[in-house]
């Protein structure tokens, strides 16, 4: 297993690659309650949908620890499935089961373009500078989703945004976010972990003194069945029609930007790279994720795609697929357990993912900020993925911008044709939202 996985070389060990498959599966874990959640509001049954979501991210996520190598979890992407359902089928009224299809051929289109290394040529034609930025802006966009999800940042009609009131879940959230950073700068082994048990152990206790209306953790039993109803339901020939081809190319811009840019960031603060400063068998990583989507759309689910909430074990030491192979391992008993999710309430997790954005920010010291025509793109990118609560309009601001600022200074040797290709796609994608 050792050699392998390359353990020394990565100058890690089994603990810490367990310990960092635990962290990055409960930081991701809730995908399995909302996936089916939102799905389900197309006609789709939740029970099925549910099984669809665990039998993506365990397979997905074995794929890219077994063959990519790399400590990086994969699981229906969020936006993806929120495009499925209130676009696609809600909006456009498509049926779900061809909505289906157009994820399977999606994926498919991903798949060649993978394997004629086309998207690994526009991975490579990413400039340093925004490199460094989206894996920034990654690490924001984390930091929102955890005060998000603690209820602590909330919307506010004369700031847009702004504090929740105290309460006691709130409460409950600040302390885990204290304890979590004290673990994690006295280097305690497993801190990340350590903290999300713990504040769901005073999410269940602290809740119920406050009486039933204020209970943070519930329990709704233990064993639920699998539903493999969903299991080829998906329209094939329906999807090919002319009226359902927008969507295949939503989906198939959506899950570029989103894959490539959560990919490249994790590898730039993780340091996943390879002699040539390129994220680490990014081949097989994008071949991971274009099996992820073809196989989302044969089970019953929207696409897969790489997971910006694999930060978390890679913050506890995960450099290896094995951390991977772990956290697919956990997925799978969720077939049958998926009720025991629902006593990890959002405010356990939370407070990872606010820490996470800590680590990720680091690379933005790379960027050479008094050189303006870097600068100004690396940073547009940084600040839109948060702002716009999108990864790929970070990515595609960021890219426009590189390229119209290189052209207009007179540096066009640092626009290649891989990016101008890349530019031709980000305003068809702008076009066409």
């Amino acid at each position: 297993m050792g050699q392998y996985f390359q353990l020394k070389e990565n100058k890690t060990n089994i603990q810490t690659e367990v310990i960092a498959g635990v962290s990055s599966f409960l930081a991701t874990s809730y995908i399995i309650v909302v996936n089916p959640a939102m799905l389900s509001q197309t006609g789709m049954p939740f029970a099925a949908v549910l099984t669809a979501t665990v039998l993506v991210c365990f397979f997905s996520s074995l794929l890219m620890g077994l063959y990519a190598r790399n400590p990086i979890l994969v699981a229906p992407g969020m936006g993806l499935n929120a495009f499925f359902t209130y676009t696609a089928v809600l909006g456009m009224g498509v049926p779900w089961q061809t909505a289906l299809g157009a994820v399977f051929w999606s994926g498919i289109f991903f798949l060649l373009l993978s394997v004629f290394n086309i998207r690994t040529y526009i991975v490579k034609a990413i400039p340093r500078p925004l490199r460094y930025a989206i894996a920034a802006g990654i690490g924001l966009f984390i930091t929102l989703i955890g005060f998000s999800n603690a209820g602590f940042i909330v919307e506010n009609p004369a700031t847009i945004v702004g504090r929740a009131p105290l309460n006691p879940a709130l409460l409950i959230f600040v302390v885990g976010l204290f304890l979590t950073s004290v673990l994690i700068i006295r280097r305690v082994k497993g801190a990340i972990l350590l903290g999300i048990i713990t504040t769901t152990l005073l999410a269940a206790t602290l809740g119920r003194w406050w009486g039933e209306g204020n209970m943070l953790v519930n329990y709704s039993g233990l064993f639920a069945a699998p539903d493999f109803s969903l299991l080829g339901q998906l329209d094939l020939l329906g999807s090919l029609q002319l009226a359902v081809l927008p969507v295949i190319f939503a989906f198939v811009f959506t899950d570029l930007f989103d894959s490539i840019s959560t990919f490249v960031g994790l590898a730039e603060a993780a340091g996943l790279v390879d002699e040539n400063g390129n994220p680490r068998n990014v081949e097989r990583a994008l071949i991971t994720d274009a099996i992820s989507t073809t196989l989302a759309g044969l089970v019953g689910s929207s696409p897969g795609t790489a997971y910006i909430e694999s930060a978390v074990g890679i913050e506890e030491g995960g450099r290896t697929g094995l951390t991977a192979v772990v956290a697919a391992m956990l997925f799978l008993p969720f077939l049958f357990l998926a009720p025991l999710l629902s006593m990890v309430p959002a405010i356990a997790t939370a407070p990872a993912l606010v820490l996470v954005g800590t680590f990720m920010l680091q690379p933005v010291t790379r960027i050479d900020w008094q050189k303006l025509d870097d600068a100004i793109p690396a940073f547009l990118a940084m600040v839109l993925i948060p702002f716009t609560y999108s990864i790929t309009q970070g990515i595609v601001w960021g890219f426009l911008s590189w390229t119209v600022i290189k052209l207009a200074t007179g540096k066009s040797r640092e626009v290649s044709p891989a990016l101008l290709a890349i530019d031709v796609f980000c305003v068809l994608a702008l076009v066409m939202e």
